[in-house]
Protein backbone atom coordinates (compact mmCIF):
# COMPACT_ATOMS: atom_id res chain seq x y z
CA UNK A 1 0.00 0.00 0.00
CA UNK A 2 1.33 3.24 -0.50
CA UNK A 3 1.47 6.05 2.00
CA UNK A 4 0.26 8.81 -0.25
CA UNK A 5 -3.07 9.23 -1.54
CA UNK A 6 -4.52 9.34 -4.46
CA UNK A 7 -5.66 12.26 -5.61
CA UNK A 8 -3.30 14.54 -6.76
CA UNK A 9 -3.36 18.17 -4.85
CA UNK A 10 -5.29 16.48 -1.65
CA UNK A 11 -2.77 16.68 1.25
CA UNK A 12 -2.88 12.93 3.48
CA UNK A 13 -0.54 14.40 6.53
CA UNK A 14 -0.88 17.61 8.47
CA UNK A 15 2.39 18.65 11.03
CA UNK A 16 0.38 20.88 13.28
CA UNK A 17 1.73 22.58 16.71
CA UNK A 18 -0.35 20.76 19.45
CA UNK A 19 -0.63 23.82 21.91
CA UNK A 20 -2.42 26.16 19.58
CA UNK A 21 -2.61 23.41 16.76
CA UNK A 22 -1.25 26.06 14.14
CA UNK A 23 -0.01 24.38 10.94
CA UNK A 24 3.44 23.48 10.06
CA UNK A 25 2.81 22.27 6.41
CA UNK A 26 0.98 19.46 4.51
CA UNK A 27 2.09 16.86 2.28
CA UNK A 28 0.73 13.26 0.70
CA UNK A 29 3.49 11.37 1.60
CA UNK A 30 5.73 10.31 4.91
CA UNK A 31 8.36 7.99 4.33
CA UNK A 32 9.00 6.43 7.58
CA UNK A 33 5.52 6.31 8.76
CA UNK A 34 5.08 2.22 8.44
CA UNK A 35 7.98 -0.02 9.71
CA UNK A 36 8.86 -1.93 12.60
CA UNK A 37 8.51 0.29 16.09
CA UNK A 38 11.39 -0.98 18.64
CA UNK A 39 10.42 -4.23 20.77
CA UNK A 40 11.40 -4.89 24.00
CA UNK A 41 13.01 -8.31 24.64
CA UNK A 42 12.51 -11.43 27.85
CA UNK A 43 14.12 -14.51 28.25
CA UNK A 44 12.02 -17.08 30.07
CA UNK A 45 14.03 -20.29 31.18
CA UNK A 46 13.10 -23.19 32.48
CA UNK A 47 9.30 -22.87 30.24
CA UNK A 48 6.99 -25.32 30.71
CA UNK A 49 4.08 -25.15 28.50
CA UNK A 50 0.57 -25.72 29.81
CA UNK A 51 -1.30 -25.35 25.78
CA UNK A 52 -0.73 -24.95 22.43
CA UNK A 53 2.85 -24.64 21.06
CA UNK A 54 3.85 -20.90 21.68
CA UNK A 55 5.52 -19.37 18.56
CA UNK A 56 5.35 -16.36 16.13
CA UNK A 57 2.21 -13.38 17.36
CA UNK A 58 1.49 -14.64 20.82
CA UNK A 59 -1.29 -11.65 21.69
CA UNK A 60 -2.14 -8.32 21.36
CA UNK A 61 -2.40 -8.39 25.13
CA UNK A 62 -0.13 -10.88 27.76
CA UNK A 63 -0.25 -11.10 31.07
CA UNK A 64 2.89 -12.08 33.31
CA UNK A 65 1.92 -13.18 36.84
CA UNK A 66 4.40 -13.55 39.16
CA UNK A 67 4.56 -15.80 42.27
CA UNK A 68 3.39 -14.45 45.64
CA UNK A 69 0.99 -11.56 46.09
CA UNK A 70 4.00 -8.68 46.74
CA UNK A 71 3.81 -8.15 42.74
CA UNK A 72 0.87 -7.77 40.32
CA UNK A 73 0.65 -9.07 37.30
CA UNK A 74 2.71 -7.27 34.23
CA UNK A 75 1.55 -6.45 30.94
CA UNK A 76 3.33 -6.70 27.97
CA UNK A 77 1.39 -5.34 24.16
CA UNK A 78 1.59 -6.70 21.12
CA UNK A 79 3.60 -10.28 21.96
CA UNK A 80 5.67 -11.89 19.48
CA UNK A 81 7.70 -15.34 20.46
CA UNK A 82 10.89 -16.00 17.57
CA UNK A 83 11.75 -18.83 16.32
CA UNK A 84 14.41 -20.59 18.78
CA UNK A 85 16.79 -23.51 17.96
CA UNK A 86 15.23 -26.94 18.12
CA UNK A 87 15.68 -28.30 22.02
CA UNK A 88 15.84 -24.93 23.51
CA UNK A 89 14.85 -25.02 27.18
CA UNK A 90 13.54 -20.95 27.17
CA UNK A 91 10.84 -19.03 25.25
CA UNK A 92 11.91 -15.52 24.44
CA UNK A 93 9.01 -13.00 24.23
CA UNK A 94 9.21 -9.67 22.54
CA UNK A 95 6.76 -6.94 23.15
CA UNK A 96 6.00 -3.69 21.60
CA UNK A 97 4.98 -1.73 24.92
CA UNK A 98 6.25 -2.53 28.82
CA UNK A 99 5.04 0.48 30.33
CA UNK A 100 3.31 -2.22 33.07
CA UNK A 101 6.78 -4.37 32.81
CA UNK A 102 8.32 -6.10 35.61
CA UNK A 103 10.64 -4.41 37.93
CA UNK A 104 14.17 -3.87 37.26
CA UNK A 105 16.18 -6.75 38.11
CA UNK A 106 12.84 -9.24 38.86
CA UNK A 107 14.12 -12.37 38.10
CA UNK A 108 11.98 -15.31 39.92
CA UNK A 109 8.99 -17.22 38.72
CA UNK A 110 6.70 -16.06 36.55
CA UNK A 111 3.06 -17.93 34.78
CA UNK A 112 1.77 -16.56 31.47
CA UNK A 113 -1.64 -16.17 29.81
CA UNK A 114 -3.57 -14.43 26.77
CA UNK A 115 -6.46 -13.23 28.62
CA UNK A 116 -7.89 -16.53 27.40
CA UNK A 117 -5.81 -19.62 28.41
CA UNK A 118 -2.27 -20.38 30.42
CA UNK A 119 0.61 -20.27 28.11
CA UNK A 120 3.18 -21.94 30.33
CA UNK A 121 5.21 -20.68 33.00
CA UNK A 122 9.03 -20.18 33.60
CA UNK A 123 11.57 -21.14 36.69
CA UNK A 124 13.74 -17.74 35.84
CA UNK A 125 12.89 -14.40 33.50
CA UNK A 126 15.05 -12.00 32.47
CA UNK A 127 14.94 -9.33 30.44
CA UNK A 128 17.48 -9.00 27.59
CA UNK A 129 18.87 -5.32 27.11
CA UNK A 130 18.56 -4.71 23.22
CA UNK A 131 21.06 -3.30 21.08
CA UNK A 132 20.93 -0.23 20.65
CA UNK A 133 19.41 1.33 17.83
CA UNK A 134 18.93 4.39 16.72
CA UNK A 135 15.46 5.71 15.83
CA UNK A 136 15.40 6.51 12.05
CA UNK A 137 13.82 9.97 10.65
CA UNK A 138 10.47 10.58 9.00
CA UNK A 139 10.53 12.45 5.57
CA UNK A 140 7.57 14.57 4.44
CA UNK A 141 7.83 14.74 1.28
CA UNK A 142 6.30 17.04 -1.16
CA UNK A 143 5.62 19.13 1.94
CA UNK A 144 3.76 22.86 1.39
CA UNK A 145 5.24 24.84 4.12
CA UNK A 146 3.44 27.60 6.17
CA UNK A 147 4.76 31.05 6.23
CA UNK A 148 6.20 29.88 10.02
CA UNK A 149 8.13 27.03 8.64
CA UNK A 150 9.32 28.94 6.20
CA UNK A 151 10.69 31.71 8.36
CA UNK A 152 12.12 28.64 10.64
CA UNK A 153 13.67 27.22 7.83
CA UNK A 154 15.21 30.49 6.91
CA UNK A 155 16.70 31.46 9.98
CA UNK A 156 18.09 27.87 10.47
CA UNK A 157 19.54 28.26 14.09
CA UNK A 158 19.24 25.54 16.12
CA UNK A 159 16.34 26.91 18.30
CA UNK A 160 14.54 27.71 15.13
CA UNK A 161 14.91 24.26 13.77
CA UNK A 162 13.35 22.60 16.76
CA UNK A 163 9.73 22.37 16.36
CA UNK A 164 8.96 21.03 19.63
CA UNK A 165 6.08 18.77 20.66
CA UNK A 166 3.98 18.40 17.39
CA UNK A 167 0.61 15.96 15.64
CA UNK A 168 1.41 14.61 12.97
CA UNK A 169 -2.88 14.13 11.36
CA UNK A 170 -3.43 11.51 9.00
CA UNK A 171 -6.27 11.95 6.41
CA UNK A 172 -8.38 9.66 4.42
CA UNK A 173 -8.95 10.32 0.63
CA UNK A 174 -11.81 11.87 1.68
CA UNK A 175 -10.41 14.45 3.63
CA UNK A 176 -11.53 13.49 6.84
CA UNK A 177 -9.28 12.84 9.66
CA UNK A 178 -8.51 9.05 10.11
CA UNK A 179 -5.61 9.43 13.10
CA UNK A 180 -3.24 11.43 14.84
CA UNK A 181 0.14 10.81 15.99
CA UNK A 182 2.30 12.98 18.57
CA UNK A 183 5.98 13.13 17.92
CA UNK A 184 8.91 15.77 19.08
CA UNK A 185 10.46 17.24 15.74
CA UNK A 186 13.03 19.03 14.83
CA UNK A 187 14.43 19.60 11.64
CA UNK A 188 17.53 17.96 10.27
CA UNK A 189 17.13 18.47 6.57
CA UNK A 190 15.47 19.77 3.95
CA UNK A 191 15.29 20.34 0.05
CA UNK A 192 13.64 21.31 -3.09
CA UNK A 193 10.79 18.54 -3.99
CA UNK A 194 10.20 16.34 -6.98
CA UNK A 195 6.44 16.49 -6.13
CA UNK A 196 5.89 20.38 -7.16
CA UNK A 197 6.69 23.94 -7.93
CA UNK A 198 7.42 25.37 -3.95
CA UNK A 199 7.27 22.02 -2.20
CA UNK A 200 10.20 20.55 -0.10
CA UNK A 201 11.14 17.35 1.14
CA UNK A 202 11.80 18.24 5.24
CA UNK A 203 13.71 14.98 7.31
CA UNK A 204 12.72 15.38 10.87
CA UNK A 205 13.97 13.57 13.86
CA UNK A 206 11.07 12.38 15.17
CA UNK A 207 11.55 11.61 19.04
CA UNK A 208 8.54 9.41 20.29
CA UNK A 209 7.27 9.11 16.87
CA UNK A 210 6.29 4.85 16.74
CA UNK A 211 6.01 4.23 13.26
CA UNK A 212 2.32 1.82 12.52
CA UNK A 213 3.68 -1.85 11.92
CA UNK A 214 4.10 -3.54 8.78
CA UNK A 215 1.17 -5.84 9.39
CA UNK A 216 -1.33 -2.88 9.75
CA UNK A 217 -1.17 -1.80 6.37
CA UNK A 218 -3.75 -3.48 4.93
CA UNK A 219 -6.13 -2.43 7.29
CA UNK A 220 -5.00 1.07 7.05
CA UNK A 221 -4.97 0.61 3.55
CA UNK A 222 -8.52 0.24 3.83
CA UNK A 223 -9.81 3.23 6.39
CA UNK A 224 -7.28 5.48 4.30
CA UNK A 225 -10.18 4.92 1.29
CA UNK A 226 -12.54 6.41 3.44
CA UNK A 227 -14.38 5.11 6.41
CA UNK A 228 -16.35 2.29 6.20
CA UNK A 229 -19.89 1.92 4.57
CA UNK A 230 -20.58 -1.08 5.18
CA UNK A 231 -21.06 -3.34 8.03
CA UNK A 232 -18.62 -6.16 8.96
CA UNK A 233 -15.91 -5.38 6.66
CA UNK A 234 -13.08 -6.07 9.32
CA UNK A 235 -15.10 -9.86 9.91
CA UNK A 236 -12.68 -11.68 7.48
CA UNK A 237 -9.71 -10.14 9.53
CA UNK A 238 -7.45 -12.26 12.13
CA UNK A 239 -7.29 -10.87 15.68
CA UNK A 240 -4.05 -8.95 15.56
CA UNK A 241 -5.66 -6.79 12.28
CA UNK A 242 -9.02 -6.64 14.35
CA UNK A 243 -7.26 -5.09 17.09
CA UNK A 244 -6.07 -2.49 14.63
CA UNK A 245 -9.27 -2.30 12.90
CA UNK A 246 -10.86 -1.09 16.30
CA UNK A 247 -7.88 1.30 17.72
CA UNK A 248 -8.72 3.31 14.14
CA UNK A 249 -12.61 2.93 14.86
CA UNK A 250 -11.91 4.83 18.56
CA UNK A 251 -9.11 7.13 17.10
CA UNK A 252 -11.70 8.43 14.90
CA UNK A 253 -14.45 8.44 17.69
CA UNK A 254 -12.76 10.63 19.61
CA UNK A 255 -12.52 13.18 16.71
CA UNK A 256 -16.08 13.17 15.45
CA UNK A 257 -19.83 14.37 16.99
CA UNK A 258 -22.24 11.99 17.66
CA UNK A 259 -26.03 12.54 17.48
CA UNK A 260 -27.64 10.18 20.46
CA UNK A 261 -30.66 8.90 19.24
CA UNK A 262 -33.64 9.46 21.35
CA UNK A 263 -34.50 7.25 24.45
CA UNK A 264 -36.59 3.70 23.07
CA UNK A 265 -34.70 3.20 20.31
CA UNK A 266 -34.27 -0.53 18.96
CA UNK A 267 -30.72 -1.82 18.16
CA UNK A 268 -29.59 -4.99 16.15
CA UNK A 269 -26.43 -6.56 16.66
CA UNK A 270 -24.87 -9.15 13.98
CA UNK A 271 -23.03 -11.74 16.58
CA UNK A 272 -22.18 -14.04 13.69
CA UNK A 273 -18.30 -12.38 13.55
CA UNK A 274 -18.12 -12.51 17.41
CA UNK A 275 -15.03 -15.02 17.87
CA UNK A 276 -12.74 -12.98 19.80
CA UNK A 277 -12.43 -9.66 22.32
CA UNK A 278 -11.82 -7.09 19.35
CA UNK A 279 -14.97 -7.98 17.11
CA UNK A 280 -16.89 -7.80 20.57
CA UNK A 281 -16.44 -4.24 20.98
CA UNK A 282 -16.46 -3.62 17.11
CA UNK A 283 -19.83 -5.79 16.38
CA UNK A 284 -21.32 -3.44 19.50
CA UNK A 285 -20.17 -0.19 17.94
CA UNK A 286 -21.59 -1.08 14.88
CA UNK A 287 -24.90 -2.26 15.91
CA UNK A 288 -25.31 1.30 17.61
CA UNK A 289 -23.67 3.87 15.20
CA UNK A 290 -23.57 1.57 12.23
CA UNK A 291 -20.29 1.02 9.67
CA UNK A 292 -17.12 1.70 11.52
CA UNK A 293 -19.19 3.15 14.55
CA UNK A 294 -17.71 2.84 18.08
CA UNK A 295 -19.15 2.13 21.31
CA UNK A 296 -16.34 1.17 23.80
CA UNK A 297 -12.75 -0.99 23.55
CA UNK A 298 -13.44 -2.53 26.91
CA UNK A 299 -16.32 -3.14 29.55
CA UNK A 300 -15.35 0.26 30.86
CA UNK A 301 -15.60 2.25 28.08
CA UNK A 302 -18.64 0.96 27.21
CA UNK A 303 -20.12 1.97 30.41
CA UNK A 304 -18.96 5.53 29.63
CA UNK A 305 -20.67 5.50 26.52
CA UNK A 306 -23.68 4.58 28.07
CA UNK A 307 -23.77 7.59 29.57
CA UNK A 308 -24.51 9.41 26.52
CA UNK A 309 -22.90 11.67 23.84
CA UNK A 310 -22.28 7.98 21.70
CA UNK A 311 -24.95 8.29 20.26
CA UNK A 312 -27.06 6.33 22.34
CA UNK A 313 -29.84 7.46 25.22
CA UNK A 314 -31.45 5.21 27.99
CA UNK A 315 -33.62 3.31 28.07
CA UNK A 316 -33.39 1.14 24.47
CA UNK A 317 -33.76 -2.34 23.31
CA UNK A 318 -30.89 -4.14 21.61
CA UNK A 319 -31.59 -7.54 19.86
CA UNK A 320 -28.36 -9.45 19.66
CA UNK A 321 -28.34 -12.18 16.52
CA UNK A 322 -26.13 -15.35 16.78
CA UNK A 323 -25.14 -14.62 20.76
CA UNK A 324 -24.32 -18.28 20.93
CA UNK A 325 -20.94 -17.58 19.08
CA UNK A 326 -19.81 -15.17 21.52
CA UNK A 327 -21.57 -16.82 24.24
CA UNK A 328 -18.91 -19.66 23.70
CA UNK A 329 -16.21 -17.41 22.55
CA UNK A 330 -16.06 -15.25 25.25
CA UNK A 331 -17.86 -16.88 27.99
CA UNK A 332 -14.08 -18.19 29.59
CA UNK A 333 -11.47 -15.58 30.08
CA UNK A 334 -8.68 -14.63 32.51
CA UNK A 335 -8.40 -11.61 34.46
CA UNK A 336 -4.82 -9.51 34.55
CA UNK A 337 -4.03 -12.46 37.80
CA UNK A 338 -5.66 -14.50 35.81
CA UNK A 339 -8.73 -15.53 37.58
CA UNK A 340 -11.77 -17.02 35.09
CA UNK A 341 -14.57 -14.76 33.95
CA UNK A 342 -17.17 -14.49 31.86
CA UNK A 343 -16.79 -11.53 29.33
CA UNK A 344 -19.86 -12.23 27.34
CA UNK A 345 -21.94 -11.93 30.96
CA UNK A 346 -20.25 -9.21 32.20
CA UNK A 347 -20.79 -7.17 28.96
CA UNK A 348 -24.55 -7.95 29.35
CA UNK A 349 -24.97 -6.60 32.94
CA UNK A 350 -23.12 -3.25 31.95
CA UNK A 351 -25.87 -2.64 29.22
CA UNK A 352 -27.99 -3.57 31.64
CA UNK A 353 -27.03 -1.18 34.23
CA UNK A 354 -26.70 1.25 31.45
CA UNK A 355 -30.41 0.72 30.37
CA UNK A 356 -29.76 -1.23 27.38
CA UNK A 357 -32.05 -4.17 27.28
CA UNK A 358 -31.24 -7.15 25.52
CA UNK A 359 -32.65 -9.94 23.50
CA UNK A 360 -30.27 -12.78 22.78
CA UNK A 361 -31.49 -14.58 19.52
Amino acid sequence: MAENGNHPGRARYALRETDQYRLWGECAVVDGFFGEPQHEMYELFGWVPEGAEVRDWVGSRVWLVPDGEELGPWLLEDVDSPKLRPGAESLVLTARDDYQGPPEGYRDRVRVHDGRQWLGSCQEFARIQPAERAVPPIVLKGLAPSDRLQAALAKGTRRALNLEEAVLEIRDDRGEPVAERLLWATVLSWRASDHGTGLIDLKLDAAGFRPVPDYARPVWGKWLTGSPDTVGAWADLDTRRRGVWLDLVRERACRRAHHDRPAGHAYELDGRHITDEPSLYLALGEAVNGPGGYFGSNLDAVDDCLGGTFGYTRPATLLWRDAATARQNLSHMLTPDGRPYDLFTELLNVLTEGGMCTDLA
